[in-house]
């Protein structure tokens, strides 16, 4: 099995260690410098400015998808982090290596995962920017039915399959959709395109 790149950001020596000896072991992870990762595990008890600029330097600079681990996180900074290139977000009283390295796994393939509390709260959130935007006579004129209904199931956490099915479209048309998608809007993975269409109100 091919591993995965992994560097580790954390705010103090004993979460880093924690963290590096929770995966050191672990078969599909290979611990790397910062500037070699492929995914980056950041530690934080919640997002704030210096969190945000750590996370903006991985995703720039090194071109990596980040795993947040946190203590508390609210709807708009999760957008935020979003947009920095967090693909993945678990709490930190819930992660474990096992879990850790799941959501490894994920970033390291495209796919994103939240805590099933968070991503109900993040769903809250959407509703009711969307009765705003509603409510207001606004038109999600920048994306099309298909676009906007292939975002809502990977906002509620379907992966490609079973957006398939649920759409009764082939992988490669839901592939291709939301390819179009980012291409046309210039985000960088599936979490940047639903947390520009929560932004927008189109979702």
């Amino acid at each position: 099995m091919e591993t995965i790149a992994v560097a580790v950001h954390a705010p103090d020596p004993i979460s880093y260690a924690g963290v590096v000896g929770g995966l050191r072991h672990r078969p599909e992870v290979s611990l790397v410098e910062e500037a070699d990762a492929v995914v980056t595990v950041v530690v934080a008890e919640a997002v704030d400015e210096q969190v945000k600029r750590v996370l903006r330097r991985f995703s720039r600079s090194i071109g990596a998808r980040s795993v947040l681990i946190v203590g508390d996180l609210k709807e708009a900074h999760l957008l935020e982090a979003v947009e920095c290139g967090v693909v993945a977000v678990l709490w930190r009283r819930e992660a474990g290596p096992d879990g850790i390295a799941r959501a490894i796994v994920a970033a390291a393939g495209g796919d994103g995962s939240l805590p099933p509390d968070l991503q109900a709260r993040l769903l809250k959130h959407v509703g009711r920017i969307q009765r705003g935007v509603t409510g207001q006579g606004l038109a999600a004129a920048g994306l099309v039915e298909r676009e906007r209904e292939v975002l809502r199931l990977i906002a509620e956490g379907l992966d490609t399959s079973e957006i398939a099915r649920k759409l009764a479209y082939s992988e490669r048309t839901v592939k291709n959709v939301l390819h179009g998608l980012m291409t046309r809007m210039q985000l960088r993975n599936r979490a940047h395109a639903v947390a520009y269409a929560i932004r927008e109100g189109y979702i």
